[in-house]
């Protein structure tokens, strides 16, 4: 992942790597449009460590107010008296597909809608597409962000956009049988309802989902052979791009805009509408709330957070709300309301992350596919097969799908066997396809960020991740690799054209049957859920069924956390439907409180 002065690292020509995409150097150079260099959100970016009466004019095109608190440091937990006060209808912490949505709603609705984002704002032409300071910029944890055992390597977006800036365009709307299983076992009758039917078609077409594909990349061209070969069902993907959006960085971020993540969709109605802000390098510290009498519970005044001032201290801030949106994502959403005093039981538990576990094969440069195809290159995810996935049963099975690996976390998830081993599985990077197998997982974990991050994985999850693993190596064989292996510490490889039929077949359940759970293997996971889950009751979850959280009126949860149980599939479609949702149940609720106050 290191580079020089001129963001250039000598070990690429050996492994055949060009590092950023070429095309995108290209497009910088002849970008003269402001939106197309800047991206689409820079009218709405405000940097709270410019002067102050710059960000108060800022501020005022947004219809937001700012002001000199009023309130005395005691009003605060925090031992910092807010520097200022922001005064708007909406706090939204968290600009991913959860938040973004909430807030491009809201601010449409005519509402005074501001965005609290902890990481920075990265759009086109503030992109590197450098593996290494792209991690560290766009990634929750910089990339290296684990649990507490090293069970699972997790990856979570952290910039404006969130995970949608970050991911791999996968848009698949939530599959009937867990509509079904969260309609009828927890009772959450949204799921089954028209409006969320609704939701599923407006957030699909509001980022322009569609499932064709003009030019195939090398590891999905693998994928969708070898399925065919062995007579396995293959289907495209839905995504949120273009049929031509041929790229391999969109992990990195979107070089073009042709993603259509938050920040290209729902922040830009925020923007555009006239009513809404977004202030990048602003951290959450508490969500403030108090008492009313006569109230059951307490009621949600805004959010206390923090940036970095340009003379290196931290400042304090105060954004004073009518309705508070806390969108962080399953890792960072239970530390914050727990910070701030929620005593729910279930906040932080039932995490679940879809493990994931991989399988490799390696395509000479004079074998299929083209010599032109690299691993790295091509759309990161047009092709799925549900052969293991037993969605017409439980639904808990795996999903094979294939990753998005540039040399460092390709270097990272390789065995270790010895320097000339890995010397020569490095050398043959730009050739070596992967696919993977995704578990709806039964098993749970915990997350406080701030301290730890558990997880244990079920028998069931297990055994269903071997059984991805073993189809995945019969994939990859299929296809016509000439060696496969998986990510297991015993390093063992195949030469799959020398061997017999016996002895594949020998090294197959093998290498499918090995542990799981003994850190023999890496786990990973780019999906967290569950740790903050709607239900009916407050005994069993942390939200009731609009996402207002059980302790605090007029404080919402709108991400991933929510899940009732994992998804199974790519999360970004069923996170904004749900997220539309809330924000419609919470329009009805401004709405109210705007009635009350004209009476």
């Amino acid at each position: 992942m290191l580079v020089n002065e001129k963001n250039e690292n000598p070990c690429w020509k050996a492994i055949d790597y060009c590092g950023p995409d070429p095309d995108f150097t290209k497009q910088l150079q002849h970008s003269i449009n402001t939106e197309t260099y800047f991206g689409p959100l820079y009218k709405g970016i405000v940097h709270l460590n410019k002067p102050h009466n710059i960000i108060a004019e800022a501020l005022q095109r947004s219809r937001l107010s700012i002001s000199i608190p009023r309130y005395p440091t005691t009003h605060f937990k925090n031992p910092k008296a807010p520097s200022m006060v922001i005064k708007c209808d909406v706090v939204v912490v968290g600009s991913g597909s959860g938040g973004g949505v909430v807030a491009g709603v809201l601010a449409k609705s005519g509402y005074r809608v501001l965005v609290l984002e902890k990481g920075n704002y990265r759009a086109r032409s503030n992109l590197s597409l450098l593996e290494g300071p792209s991690m560290d910029d766009m990634y929750l944890g910089k990339g290296l962000l684990a649990t507490s055992n090293m069970e699972a390597m997790i990856l979570a977006g952290s910039t404006v956009g969130g995970g949608s800036a970050i991911n791999w365009s996968a848009s698949i709307k939530t599959p009937v049988h867990v509509r079904n299983e969260w309609s009828e076992c927890y009772d959450l009758e949204l799921f089954k309802s028209k409006l969320y039917e609704e939701a599923l078609n407006v957030v699909c077409e509001r980022m322009g989902v569609q499932s064709e594909v003009k030019d195939e990349g090398f590891n999905n061209m693998v994928l969708r052979k070898g399925c065919e070969e062995l007579g396995y069902p293959v289907d495209n993907i839905p995504r949120n791009s273009s049929p031509d959006h041929y790229c391999g960085w969109c992990c990195l971020g979107c070089k073009d805009g042709r993603k259509k993540g938050t920040s290209e969709t729902w922040l830009v109605d925020l923007i555009e509408s006239g009513n809404g802000t977004i202030l990048p390098g602003c951290e959450a510290v508490e969500v403030i709330h108090n008492w009313k009498k006569g109230r059951d519970r307490s009621t949600a005044k805004g959010v206390l957070f923090e940036f970095i001032h340009q003379d290196g201290t931290k400042q304090v801030c105060f954004a004073e709300s009518k309705v508070t949106i806390v969108a962080c994502g399953a890792m960072c959403t239970p530390y914050l309301l727990k910070k701030s005093g929620l005593k729910n039981p279930n906040i932080g538990k039932n995490l679940h992350i879809h493990p994931v576990v991989m399988a490799w094969g390696h395509f000479p440069s004079g074998s299929w596919p083209e010599a032109e195809k690299k691993s790295y290159k091509g759309g990161i995810m047009t092709a799925m097969s549900t052969v293991v996935a037993d969605f017409k049963g439980s639904g808990y099975g795996s999903i094979i799908q294939t990753p998005a690996l540039h040399p460092g976390m390709f270097s990272a998830l390789m065995p270790w066997v010895s320097g000339s081993d890995f010397k020569a599985r490095m050398s043959k990077f730009s050739r070596t396809a992967h696919v993977f197998a995704l578990a709806r997982d039964n098993g749970s974990g915990e997350t406080d960020l701030k301290t730890s991050i558990t997880y244990k994985m079920d028998v069931a999850d297990e055994e269903n991740l071997k059984r991805g693993l073993e189809k995945s190596l019969r994939i990859l064989a299929a296809a016509g690799a000439e060696e496969i292996g998986t990510q297991n510490n015993k390093g063992k490889t195949l030469n799959v054209k020398n061997v017999s039929y016996h002895e594949f077949e020998c090294f197959v359940k093998e290498e499918s049957s090995r542990a799981l759970r003994d850190l023999s293997t890496p786990i990973c996971s780019a999906h967290q859920m569950g740790s903050c889950r709607m239900g009916v009751q407050a005994k069993g979850s942390a939200v009731n069924p609009t996402g207002e959280t059980w302790e605090v009126e007029g404080l919402y949860v709108a991400d991933t956390s929510v899940f009732p149980t994992a998804l199974g599939v790519n999360p970004m479609i069923t996170v904004q439907a749900i997220a539309y949702c809330t924000a419609q149940f919470v329009l009805e609720s401004l709405r109210r409180m705007d009635t009350f106050y004209d009476i």
